[in-house]
């Protein structure tokens, strides 16, 4: 068996660190000895962008936040499904992905950090969320292995009813927000539930619609506000 290469390594903002290893043609980035992404696998990701394209991508100029660019999966099924005036902002946490997407990680990433309808910025996308109320028709999270902040323990703020409430406001009413999750957490379904939008938990397979394990995408509505019925009401005198 060919052996593992380390090409790279880098610290995380706020503790952590992140290792880039190949093994032939094969790319994963590991958080210590966990394999948070591999280039064998994106089917789940995939999955996320299409099902944000499938109910909400027809909306004229569309704005998606994808947290979290890691090899680019989620990225590039958003360009190949949403429409070509839609903008797509990706906000990364750690410069060195961003360095390995134009460098070592380039045949995994294609062209797609070129397309006009890329906005990358680099930083914490909870701060982008927070700035940003009411912007976008889609969230987009994969930034760690799920709502336990594995990657990275700050990430937790993302997932507790803090970071939920504020990627509640930071989306337009209709919009939705997908959660990428290695397994299921019934305690992090309950938390979403207490925001008041609609929940669905849905499987994706890791390698495709056929093979690989099955991941978990907690897609949340936020449902528009009623409009107040003038049905029966009298007018002033």
């Amino acid at each position: 068996m060919l052996p593992w290469i380390e090409l790279d390594r880098a610290m995380m903002p706020g503790g952590g660190e992140l290792r880039l290893m190949q093994r032939g043609a094969e790319f994963t980035i590991f958080s210590g000895m966990i394999g948070l992404m591999s280039s064998r696998m994106s089917g789940s990701e995939e999955v996320m962008a299409e099902l944000a394209a499938e109910r909400i991508g027809m909306r004229p100029r569309a704005r998606v936040l994808i947290g979290g660019l890691g090899m680019g999966f989620t990225l590039r099924a958003a360009l190949a499904s949403f429409r070509p005036d839609a903008e797509l902002k990706v906000a990364e946490l750690v410069p060195a992905v961003i360095a390995w997407a134009r460098g070592p990680l380039k045949t995994v990433h294609g062209e797609s950090l070129d397309d006009p309808r890329v906005v990358l910025r680099e930083g914490d996308v909870g701060r982008v969320m927070a700035a940003d109320r009411q912007k976008f028709d889609a969230i987009l999270l994969d930034v760690d292995n799920g709502p336990e902040g594995l990657g990275r323990p700050a990430n937790d703020r993302l997932y507790d009813h803090g970071g939920l409430a504020a990627a509640k406001a930071a989306l337009r009413p209709g919009g939705m927000l997908a959660v990428w999750s290695v397994a299921p957490d019934a305690k992090f379904t309950k938390r979403l539930q207490q925001t008041g939008m609609q929940v669905e938990e849905i499987r994706a397979r890791a390698h495709g619609k056929r093979s690989g394990a099955r991941h978990l995408i907690w897609v949340a509505t936020k449902t528009a506000p009623r409009v107040a019925s003038t049905k029966g009401a009298t007018r002033g005198a």
